[in-house]
């Protein structure tokens, strides 16, 4: 075994958390739900979604036999809501084309709605204990640290990463899928972005960032998101108007979740060209 795995795998089993879709008994379907609520979303806000979602929806044909306008419903704040769409279409292939079970094999999962590489990958390996190379932003952290030397990782994953990862992972299919949860939390709860606990690290001392004194990010400037007076604010502030109505919703009462009416028209239009809303034709708006 390469030398990282041992102390990474050990210091998983002592500090592991306790999370709904890696328990023994975790459906696929569990899993695959984490995978898409997790992307660009923090565990503490997904968790009570999660265990929401779960109850209501504990199979993909329970949830194909709803509204999509439900899905968006119960998406509530977790944020870029197309992903309820693309799960509540996922869940209506794998019962029209998979028996209701979400597929076993990575190419089969890449062609469901919303399943990219890495989802397909994160599936294939924690739902069902395969080989895969699962490269999120907490892996590539630890691992550019760890091998590469570098504080973080580029915008963008390249070649070299994916091929950096493959070579990481041990031959031994269970072994591996263990080693690839192991190293994202240790990126999660350890090798953080801000203010990282190397000081617990099970493997500072053979981290060469740390062996070269932890040198600052010195790539391409790295951009913080905004939020405020965007149109994903404005587009969040309709859609939970219209989350939170019983039925249908007067314009007016949009206008008043948003002053900017310019704004206001292009988000609006923007959640029912992606399906997330639908225009009535007395001008009314409501979930689809």
């Amino acid at each position: 075994m390469n030398e990282l795995h041992a102390p990474v795998l050990a210091w998983y089993d002592a500090h592991a958390r306790d999370l709904p879709w890696r328990e023994p008994s975790a459906s696929a379907w569990s899993v695959m739900v984490s995978e898409l609520m997790l992307q660009q979303t923090p565990v503490a806000r997904v968790l009570p979604v999660h265990a929401a979602w779960l109850e209501r929806w504990p199979t993909p044909a329970d949830l194909a036999a709803e509204p999509t306008g439900e899905a968006v419903r119960a998406w509530g704040r977790l944020g870029y809501p197309r992903r309820a769409l693309r799960l509540h279409a996922a869940a209506s292939v794998i019962v029209a084309e998979h028996g209701g079970e979400v597929p076993t094999s990575h190419d089969v999962l890449l062609t469901l709605p919303g399943v990219g590489e890495y989802t397909a990958a994160a599936i294939a390996t924690f739902a069902f204990g395969q080989r895969h190379v699962v490269l999120d932003t907490n892996v590539r952290r630890v691992l550019g640290r760890v091998v590469g030397g570098v504080e973080l990782p580029g915008a963008s994953l390249t070649r070299a990463e994916r091929e950096q990862a493959a070579a990481l992972l041990p031959e031994d299919r269970p072994t591996a899928a263990t080693w690839s949860v192991a190293v994202m939390e240790l990126g999660a709860l350890v090798c953080t972005a801000v203010n990282p606990r190397c000081g617990t690290c099970p493997v500072v001392d053979r981290c060469a960032w740390v062996a070269a004194g932890r040198p600052a990010y010195d790539g391409p400037p790295r951009r913080a998101q905004a939020w405020a007076g965007t149109d994903r604010q404005c587009r969040g502030r309709l859609l939970a108007v219209l989350r939170e109505a019983e039925g249908t919703v007067p314009l007016a009462r949009l206008e008043q979740a948003w002053a900017d009416a310019p704004q206001r028209v292009r988000c609006l239009a923007g959640l029912v060209a992606d399906g997330l809303a639908v225009r009535l034709d007395d001008g009314r708006h409501a979930l689809p």
